[in-house]
Order: structure tokens, then C-alpha cells, then sequence
């Protein structure tokens, strides 16, 4: 097209700033050319959006479940996560099913105790109301012959 020599000679009469400008134009032309990468192409299509999700949940049997934990507890948590396959869900899935299955003993013994406990103080209350009750009468008259004894 054109001569190489002239070219040369144009190339050497430019300002640094007007080669960046051609260096960053060849850079956006290459950059129109290339491919969409796969996670912004064909592979984003693929992942569920969360209604989609919830519906697959619930088909494979899989409820939400929240609980509140210690923080040093839910870091544990999360470094056994990453060192294994990465997926939290599984994890305490797994730590779960081996827990009760090693001391089931323990899970009955605790749902057991709680049920009397919950009646034990509903039984105790009257008895500590009508204690009260009776107190005040009791001191006064106490109070009165103390007042009569001081004067």
C-alpha cells in the first residue's frame, strides 16, 4: 500500500502520545475480535435462576434450614468446606447424619428432658405467688408494734 520508508518517516515524526493512542486503538480492534469467554456466553444460560433452583431443591428433598452460630464455629466450618469439595451444604449434611448416628442416645435424652422441664416451673409458680402473698401480711404487723415500741 504504502511505502515502507515514507511509513518510517511518518512513525518517527509522531509524538509518544499519538503512538499510544494507535498502540491502544490496535488493542481495542483485537478485543472486538475475540470470542465471548464461556461464562458470559453459552455457560451463563445454563446456571438456574433461584426460583428455577428452589424447584430443584425441593424435588431432590432439600429444605432451608437457618441457625444462628458461633463465629470460630462457622469458620471451622467453612476451611473444612474448602478443603474438601467446596460445597458448605454437603458438609454439614454429612456432619450431621455422622453426629446423630454416633450418639443418638444424646438426641433423645435432650428432646426427653425438655419436656419436663417446661411444666416443672408452671407448677412452682402458684406456690411461689401465694408465698409472696403471704409475706407482707406477716411483717406488718411488726412494723406497727416496732413504730408503737419507739414511741
Amino acid at each position: 500500500m504504502h511505502n515502507p520508508a515514507i511509513v518510517a518517516l511518518a512513525v518517527l515524526r509522531m509524538k509518544k502520545t499519538d503512538l499510544v493512542k494507535n498502540l491502544a486503538k490496535k488493542i481495542q480492534g483485537k478485543m472486538q475480535t475475540a470470542g465471548v469467554p464461556g461464562r458470559f456466553g453459552e455457560g451463563a444460560a445454563k446456571l438456574p435462576d433461584r426460583r428455577e433452583q428452589r424447584k430443584l431443591d425441593q424435588a431432590a428433598g432439600l429444605l432451608p434450614f437457618a441457625v444462628k452460630l458461633h463465629g470460630d464455629l462457622v469458620k471451622q466450618l467453612q476451611a473444612l468446606a474448602e478443603a474438601g469439595d467446596g460445597n458448605l451444604n454437603t458438609l454439614v449434611d454429612r456432619l450431621l447424619r455422622a453426629g446423630l448416628v454416633a450418639e443418638p442416645v444424646v438426641a433423645t435424652q435432650v428432646a426427653a428432658e425438655k419436656v419436663p422441664a417446661a411444666k416443672a416451673p408452671a407448677k412452682k409458680a402458684p406456690a411461689k405467688k401465694a408465698a409472696a402473698k403471704e409475706a407482707p401480711a406477716k411483717k406488718a404487723p411488726a412494723k406497727k408494734a416496732a413504730a408503737k415500741a419507739a414511741r
